[in-house]
């Protein structure tokens, strides 16, 4: 095993995603800003060039939430808060429903409904930006719109037979015949993706807005993803669900694996709960080995396998690659292990290799396998600023705790 001299690697890592958390911040800030219609746009191509008819989806806006607000906690930039604020403001203006609750799924070029149904994702992203936004702002309408939203997720989505929470509604919260978040996704009524972002962003409002219900909800979920989410033989995500936990599919994800490696044990120290802290701690150990399956020899993460039909997805996206950093990240500092902090580093070489668009800004969506970009979008309905700028923010919070520690 190669020892790695940390005290020169961790500081240098520290400085190189701190740096490129600044230039991503930059991108967003110089090309995604909506000036004529409001908000932001809802495409932004490969070459820079904006669409300002796309529509504009609540994921979009609210990871750019989070992100401006997260990042002007991190430097009390004023440029940050203006950024958050405009994403707030949209977000209010024009995706919250005030006839049925909730938030619409997306709106059109000028900020009119153009998906009305609640896909409880949405809702709990906008809860993740909403409370990122109350840190840093203190706007009590900002706290009380995402504990509106906790409320209706609650009371519409909460499977109170079979435990977990059911996928997407109407408008008018009946449930939806299309479950799915996007057409490559299967058309089931649970997914490990949900479950993983509504304990997040049940976590966050945690964080500024404890009760005994909502801890009770987040075990609730932990207790979810360890029954029923996470394979007991394999310790890959189960990704698609009937109602009643029977699983649909065998396709892993190797980028959700490493995500829920380390963002489950947040979760759970989040509560503060030595029980959950303890049995997260070796399930992140298990996503992560699991995960390492899907490592090719040039530090990348591999995009999708399907071991029914022993298919590999011969892509490297950008997303499960930041995730990586921290996922490997979380695990090295788990256990010591080195080959764990290698694994970080390499992912880190490969988006700087491979990921990086050092011409016009901000990551590729991914490379196809012999390297070459996809051609797709770098700002838009999913393309957000979120996996990369969360990865570079935890990789500076994790490096100091380590080097606190040496």
């Amino acid at each position: 095993m190669i020892i790695i001299e940390s005290l020169q690697i961790l500081p240098r890592y520290r400085t190189e995603v701190a740096d490129e958390l600044d230039s991503i911040l930059e991108y967003w800030i110089n090309h995604t800003v909506d000036q004529a219609n409001g908000g932001f746009y809802g495409s932004v191509d490969s070459n820079n060039v904006s669409d300002p008819t796309a529509v504009k989806g609540v994921v979009l806006n609210a990871r750019i939430l989070w992100t401006f607000s997260a990042a002007y906690l991190r430097y009390r930039e004023p440029r940050y808060l203006a950024m958050a604020s405009r994403a707030y403001r949209y977000i209010v203006d024009h995706f919250i429903d005030r006839k049925y609750g909730g938030v619409y799924w997306s709106v059109d070029g000028k900020g009119t409904m153009a998906d009305g149904r609640k896909q409880i994702y949405g809702l709990a992203f906008c809860i993740y930006g909403l409370t990122e936004y109350y840190k840093a702002t203190k706007d009590d309408v900002a706290l009380h719109l995402a504990e509106d939203l906790f409320h209706h997720i609650e009371k519409n989505s909460l499977d109170r037979t079979n435990g977990g929470y059911l996928e997407a509604f109407t408008q008018g919260w009946k449930l939806s015949d299309d479950m799915r978040l996007s057409t490559k996704d299967d058309n089931e009524k649970k997914t490990a993706n949900t479950h993983l972002h509504i304990v997040e962003a049940y976590a966050n409002l945690y964080t500024v807005s404890p009760s005994e219900k909502l801890r009770e909800n987040i075990k609730h979920i932990l207790d979810v993803f360890e029954q029923f989410l996470i394979n007991d033989h394999s310790h890959h995500l189960n990704l698609f669900l009937d109602e009643t936990w029977r699983i649909k599919s065998s396709l892993i994800s190797y980028g959700h694996d490493i995500e829920a490696a380390w963002l489950l044990l947040d979760c759970a120290e989040v509560i503060g709960n030595a029980g959950y802290i303890s049995r997260f701690k070796e399930i992140s150990i298990r996503l992560a080995d699991a995960t390492a399956e899907g490592l090719d020899e040039d530090g990348g993460l591999w995009y999708e396998y399907d071991p029914a039909k022993d298919q590999l997805t011969r892509e490297k996206h950008s997303w499960p690659q930041a995730e990586a950093m921290i996922g490997f990240m979380n695990v090295y500092q788990l256990t010591g292990n080195e080959k764990y902090l290698q694994h970080s580093l390499k992912a880190w070489e490969f988006v700087k290799r491979h990921m990086k668009d050092k011409d016009k800004g901000e990551w590729f969506w991914g490379v196809n396998s012999d390297y070459s970009p996809m051609q797709k979008e770098k700002a838009g309905f999913w393309k957000c600023p979120y996996h990369n700028t969360r990865a570079c923010m935890e990789l500076m919070k994790r490096i100091n705790v380590e080097l606190n520690n040496k």
